[in-house]
């Protein structure tokens, strides 16, 4: 659950808040953005332990990769990160009905479109990639029925002003604890429900494939799909240029068809809308968030040097794209993960 501050502390963060938001407004976004990016590049060489934790995650997803690379996504994550903050405050105002199209752009999605316009229940899947919150609000301004699930912030005071911009256009934010019943009344009357789903799940989690390693993730889309025989849309929102204009992209549609035969239909749809995620990030990983701990929780069997558990193993091999070499992979994580 969230944790308890005093209220001088939450005073003292939302009013930080609110002046910087006023200051940003008396430039231009591009001017921001350019400044954000200057303030990432900071954070890159000052906070050693987010840069560590980013240039580890980002050499393990892609060991091809020299050291100078990494490096300079990581860098790049960052001032994509500390950009995206500079967005969230200017959407309500950049963004309307008649003028979206000048700054968001359509990929090839008719077929997740015509989906989620539909009086059919949809479940929508994004990573921590481009800008996962003009994605909602721009569907939601759209006209779609959209409800996103959300961890609330620590902070009531900065939680209520985000969650304002956050539903100015129509998007519904359910707070993730507590949820559940919230979440089957919307695939219940038709709606479209969004997840951020590259968020660990601790140790009880399900783990899964994620760039070349097992990954806890929640349950919660993989039972909700297949209880209310819902498609699951994998997709996000990717930054073009430097700029504040974004492409709306498509990586997956699992359709109930693809999961029915099956042979653990929950564990090969988790896996397959996380391979979905990992394609997208991959493409454009400087867009990703390589800070967060997605990786923070590690299966029992790892954490006790132990081989992997032949339910485990039977669970991976079931998956369609499993290859010997991903398998070894899975089989024998690099010794820090143990």
């Amino acid at each position: 659950m969230a944790r308890n501050q005093s209220a001088l502390t939450n005073w003292t963060q939302y009013l930080a808040l609110r002046f910087a938001a006023a200051g940003l407004h008396m430039f231009s976004v591009d001017r921001n953005l350019a400044s954000a990016r200057g303030l990432g590049s900071l954070m890159y060489r000052w906070d050693k332990r987010h840069r560590h934790r980013a240039v580890h995650n980002i050499a393990l997803a892609m060991p091809e990769l020299d050291r100078r690379e990494v490096h300079r996504i990581a860098e790049a994550s960052m001032q994509h990160f500390l950009q995206l903050g500079v967005e969230v405050l200017y959407t309500p105002r950049l963004l309307q009905i008649d003028n979206w199209a000048e700054r968001l752009h359509v990929g090839d999605i008719a077929e997740p479109l015509d989906l989620v316009l539909s009086n059919r229940p949809v479940i929508m899947a994004t990573p921590h990639y481009g800008n996962w919150e003009v994605l909602g609000y721009a569907m939601a301004m759209l006209g779609v029925d959209l409800s996103a699930v959300a961890r609330p912030i620590d902070n009531p005071l900065v939680n209520d002003y985000v969650l304002g911009v956050r539903e100015r256009k129509g998007m519904k934010i359910i707070t993730k604890w507590g949820a559940s019943e919230v979440m089957t009344d919307v695939l219940e009357r038709g709606g479209t429900l969004g997840f951020i789903a590259d968020q660990n799940a601790g140790d009880k989690g399900m783990f899964v494939p994620y760039m070349g390693r097992l990954a806890s993730t929640y349950k919660s889309i993989g039972l909700l799909a297949i209880r209310y025989d819902t498609p699951v849309v994998c997709g996000g929102a990717r930054r073009l240029g430097n700029r504040f204009e974004y492409i709306f992209e498509v990586e997956d549609v699992i359709y109930p068809d693809d999961w029915a035969d099956q042979p653990d239909p929950l564990y090969y749809l988790t896996a397959r809308y996380n391979r979905a995620m990992e394609r997208m990030i991959l493409a454009h990983p400087d867009q990703y968030l390589w800070i967060h701990r997605r990786w923070r929780s590690r299966p029992r069997h790892e954490k006790q040097g132990k081989p992997m558990p032949r339910g485990l193993r039977t669970q991976l091999e079931s998956l369609p794209w499993m290859t010997d070499e991903l398998m070894n992979k899975l089989e024998h994580p690099p010794a820090e993960l143990r």
